[in-house]
């Protein structure tokens, strides 16, 4: 018979639902670029280092590596939303650091010279039946507009 093997470790981290992939997903999908920053026209990396607590919660962010106008703050903002699953810890109440690196890039300017085009339509049936001699579609009304 074997034997049962012990686990190798004693204290197991903390992980995100659905991998790393899916802990950036979240950051960008919830990062809003700062005003200030899009006027003064910065961009950059901010590094936060954030707190884990054993229940999988963000409960304090440092900024390690700043970028200034508002995106420091905005990165810590988003950061404290996480929330990771942790495993038991044999009864240990474990607080993991982490650290996570939030990019700001200047989102690209719309072409404002082209012109936009929308197109509308309704159709409408008619109460009374078509007959098949008529050479028109009875019932359908279209209306386009234009916007340029």
């Amino acid at each position: 018979m074997e034997k049962d093997k012990k686990k190798t470790k004693f204290i197991y981290q903390p992980e995100y639902p659905g991998g790393p992939k899916e802990l950036t997903k979240f950051i960008y999908a919830h990062l809003r670029y700062p005003q200030a920053a899009l006027d003064a026209g910065v961009e950059g990396t901010v590094l936060v280092e954030y707190d884990i607590d054993y229940q999988g919660n963000v409960i304090s962010t440092r900024v390690l590596h700043s970028v200034g106008s508002g995106c420091d703050e905005e990165a810590s903002r988003v950061v404290r939303l996480l929330k990771f699953d942790v495993p038991k810890n044999r009864g240990v109440h474990v607080i993991f650091h982490q650290k996570a690196r939030v990019q700001f890039k200047k989102p690209a300017p719309q072409n404002q010279t082209s012109p936009t085009m929308q197109v509308s339509y309704t159709v409408s049936n008619a109460p009374e039946p078509v007959k098949p001699e008529t050479p028109k579609e009875a019932g359908k009304t279209y209306t386009y507009t234009i916007n340029l």
